[in-house]
């Protein structure tokens, strides 16, 4: 039984050390909206609206606050549907949204969205996700696609925003 053991050790440990060149995932995509800071992040905290104008984020339950336990439901431009559990991790007003969550080490996400000036009033988004640990390289995380899916609600964001002109 102990030579099973070490011998499963030492797998995972190989396995952790060939991946490890896998190990890091960061997605990072941008908008100017032609709207405020105030405005662009009055929309992205207002959770329950996101079903009526986010393709990509289609629904998320969980209180609006640092260290609140969310539930997100994700919708792939692939199709697949994903229910995610992160945590609020950090609020800035008009300026911070971020939340995430895992183990540290072995698989952990941390989704942001933040909101700069731009020129003219503008507000440039940064809508960024960096995954870390050594179960990334067998997660389902097509960063083409997840990219896809934030250019998804980038634009719809800015669409929304931009026809309350």
């Amino acid at each position: 039984m102990k030579t099973i053991t070490l011998l499963l050790g030492s797998a995972f440990l190989a396995t952790a050390l060939l991946t490890s060149g896998c190990s890091t995932i960061a997605i990072r995509t941008a908008v100017e909206i032609d709207a405020p800071r105030e405005e662009v992040y009055a929309v992205l905290a207002d959770f329950e609206s996101y079903p009526n104008w986010n393709p990509y984020h289609r629904e998320i339950e969980g209180e609006f606050k640092e260290g609140a336990e969310l539930r997100v439901n994700v919708l792939r431009p692939d199709g697949k549907q994903v229910d995610v559990p992160p945590h609020m991790m950090r609020i800035v007003e008009n300026k911070e949204i971020t939340w995430g969550g895992g183990i540290r080490g072995i698989f952990y996400g941390v989704h942001s969205f933040l909101l700069e000036p731009g020129s003219e009033g503008k507000t440039l988004l940064k809508h960024n996700e960096d995954f870390s640990g050594i179960a990334i390289g067998f997660a389902d995380l097509p960063p083409d696609v997840i990219a896809e899916g934030y250019h998804q609600m980038n634009m719809a964001l800015k669409a929304i925003l931009e026809g309350k002109k």
